[in-house]
C-alpha cells in the first residue's frame, strides 16, 4: 500500500460506521492512515465519508469516485459493508433478498470498479470481505451465501485479471462480536455461548494484507475464533 509523500495512505472503507468497518477505520488511522468511509451512517471522529445506500449500485460508483477525488486519489479499499436477513427462501421478501445480493455482491463489484483508476495509479490494494458462508453453505441463507460465494469468486478472478497491478486480497471472516446480529429473529442470532471474533482482530488481519510491499501478495485470508462452527 502506497502513499502520497509526507501523507499516510488514504483507505476507502465501505460500510465504515459500525462492525468490521469501523474496526477498519480504527486501526488505518491508528496506522497514520486516512480512512475514508460510504455508509448511510455518520462515521466517528469526523472521518471523511459520502452517505450512500449501497444497493444502489450506481450511487456507490458515484460516491467512491467522489471521495476518491476529493482526497486525491486512493491507495486501497475494503469493502466491509454487509447485511443479510435469514429466513427460508419462501418466506423472505424477494426484495429483501434481492437487495442482500446487491449490497454485499453487487455493491463490492460497484465500488471496486470505480476505485480501479486511482488504485492502478498508486498500485494500491483491494480487501474484499466475503465470509465463511462464501465457502461453506447453511439453510436459511439462501441470499447471504449467494452473495458471498459471488464475492469469493469475483474476487478471485479480479486477483487473476489485476496481478502485477492492483494487489488484491479475500478476506473470509467469520462471526464477529458486532451489531450485525441484532435485528434478527432470536432464532438465528447467536447463544450466549457462541464463539465470536473481535473485529479489531479481524481488523489487523486487514492492515496485514494492506501492508505487503510491492509484488508480494496475501491473495486469501481465513480470520475467525478458534471455534468457529462454520469453518472450515
Amino acid at each position: 500500500m502506497s502513499s502520497a509523500p509526507g501523507a499516510g495512505p488514504i483507505v476507502l472503507v465501505t460500510g465504515g460506521s459500525s462492525g468490521l468497518g469501523a474496526a477498519v477505520v480504527t486501526a488505518v488511522a491508528r496506522a497514520g492512515g486516512r480512512p475514508l468511509v460510504l455508509d448511510r451512517q455518520r462515521p466517528g471522529d469526523g472521518v471523511p465519508w459520502v452517505e450512500c445506500d449501497l444497493a444502489d449500485t450506481r450511487a456507490a460508483e458515484e460516491a467512491t469516485r467522489q471521495l476518491a477525488e476529493r482526497s486525491g486519489g486512493l491507495d486501497a479499499v475494503v469493502t466491509a459493508a454487509g447485511t443479510d436477513v435469514p429466513g427460508k427462501l419462501a418466506d423472505v421478501p424477494r426484495e429483501t433478498w434481492e437487495r442482500i445480493v446487491a449490497v454485499d455482491l453487487l455493491a463490492t463489484v460497484a465500488v471496486v470498479r470505480a476505485a480501479l483508476p486511482y488504485l492502478e495509479a498508486s498500485r494500491g490494494g483491494i480487501v474484499t470481505v466475503a465470509s465463511t458462508l462464501g465457502v461453506k453453505a447453511v439453510s436459511d441463507a439462501t441470499a447471504y451465501c449467494a452473495a458471498k460465494f459471488g464475492v469469493v469468486g469475483f474476487t478471485r478472478a479480479l486477483a487473476a485479471e489485476l496481478a502485477g497491478r492492483v494487489n488484491v486480497t479475500l478476506l473470509i471472516p467469520g462471526g464477529m462480536r458486532t451489531a450485525f446480529f441484532d435485528a434478527r429473529d432470536p432464532q438465528y442470532r447467536p447463544g450466549p455461548e457462541a464463539k465470536l471474533n473481535d473485529p479489531a482482530d479481524t481488523a489487523a488481519a486487514v492492515m496485514f494484507a494492506l501492508s505487503q510491499p510491492a509484488g508480494c501478495a496475501v491473495r486469501e485470508m481465513v480470520v475467525c475464533a478458534e471455534q468457529e462452527t462454520s469453518y472450515p
